[in-house]
């Protein structure tokens, strides 16, 4: 598991507008978080995109083995246990990953 890394995990329990379910989630934390703990930062992607400000759009590709375009929502940043993650599906481009740190500046700035 990589920063980068698109996996499906199960993210239930969930509490209150937290995104819910099995759904795609997109790896964050550096490579060294990942090799040495049992958690992992992670963005849920969602498939109703709705263009919210920070968030980044990914269109389905073989690359990141996402069957439909799907929106990276930054503001539901969370770090979880590596026991969620199911598989992996794909990847972001190192450009993508650079689109969604943008993102997240401006969440944790404003």
């Amino acid at each position: 598991m990589k920063q980068r890394d698109i996996f499906l995990a199960d993210l239930e329990p969930t509490t209150g507008q937290e995104q819910q379910g099995v759904r795609p989630v997109l790896i964050l934390s550096g490579n060294t978080m990942n090799e040495h703990f049992d958690l992992c930062m992670i963005c849920p992607l969602s498939s109703k995109v709705k263009n919210f400000p920070t968030c980044v759009v990914l269109k389905k590709s073989v690359l990141n083995g996402l069957s439909q375009d799907s929106e990276v929502l930054t503001f539901q940043l969370r770090t979880i246990s590596k026991k969620r993650l199911q598989k992996k599906i794909g990847e972001i481009s190192g450009e993508e990953l650079e689109q969604v740190f943008s993102g997240l500046n401006d969440v944790l700035r404003y």
